[in-house]
């Protein structure tokens, strides 16, 4: 049997539901219909917020802390399929919370992995992400990644960057988390325009590659060693190999 859902947190939580009530047993879960014929049966889950909000303060009543942040966060691996291990892992909590701290569990083992994978990438970006100061000062930093890490950058930054106005933009995900004057968090970004740098942002990109350029001894250059410290993945936007 294959599920097939929004790809949607809510549509995920809605899923849980109808496997939990109507006993159904998947094989695989997946986003959209499969090209090739199959013979296991299909069957398509429409999102519900009464039946996902049900499910979620089922979760946060029984499940500890922990263990939904674990749940939150596996979602944000949304390259990855972790779908029906997160699922056998919410079923597994509900029948014994014990059971999800048991890493001898295939899922739980899975699930964990997963979280420290997707930490250990928001931990690069947050060194390899680079900021540009666009016209009426506010900081604006374009970014490309594996996981759905918008929200934790967002939240590094805030730390660090104190009262300064500054965006977040996930391209390919097409949001972005913005700090200013009235508003703090997640947004949807439906269109998008390529935005204006301040003056002096294009003067120090210019003196920064200048500087990159100057310090680098061509004779020593290592290719392979250096995509070893800056994988291909974290340069897309950074000034140095613009």
């Amino acid at each position: 049997m294959i599920l097939i859902y929004d790809k949607s947190f809510e549509g995920f939580l809605t899923l849980v539901y109808e496997v939990y009530y109507r006993s159904l047993r998947p094989s695989k879960i997946a986003d959209k219909l499969p090209n090739t014929l199959l013979l296991e049966e299909i069957i398509e889950i429409k999102t519900k917020e009464e039946k996902s909000l049900k499910v979620l303060e089922a979760i946060k009543k029984k499940f500890p802390k922990k263990s939904f942040e674990l749940i939150l966060n596996s979602f944000m691996c949304d390259t990855k399929e972790f779908e029906l291990a997160l699922l056998k892992y919410i079923i597994l909590g509900f029948k014994d919370t014990n059971e999800l701290f048991n890493i001898n569990n295939p899922e739980v083992f899975y699930l964990e992995n997963l979280q420290k994978e997707l930490f250990h990438h928001v931990h690069k970006m947050t060194g390899f992400a680079r900021f540009e100061e666009l016209e009426d000062g506010t900081l604006y930093a374009k970014i490309e990644t594996k996981f759905n890490i918008t929200y934790f950058l967002g939240k590094h930054f805030y730390k660090r960057l104190n009262n300064q106005k500054y965006i977040i933009h996930d391209i390919n995900r097409k949001i972005a988390f913005i700090k200013n004057d009235d508003f703090i968090g997640i947004q949807n970004i439906a269109s998008f325009e390529e935005p204006k740098l301040s003056q002096n942002e294009e003067k120090f990109k210019k003196l920064w590659t200048t500087f990159f350029k100057a310090i680098a001894i061509e004779t020593r250059e290592n290719k392979k060693c250096q995509q070893n410290f800056v994988p291909l993945l974290y340069r897309t936007y950074m000034t140095e190999f613009l």
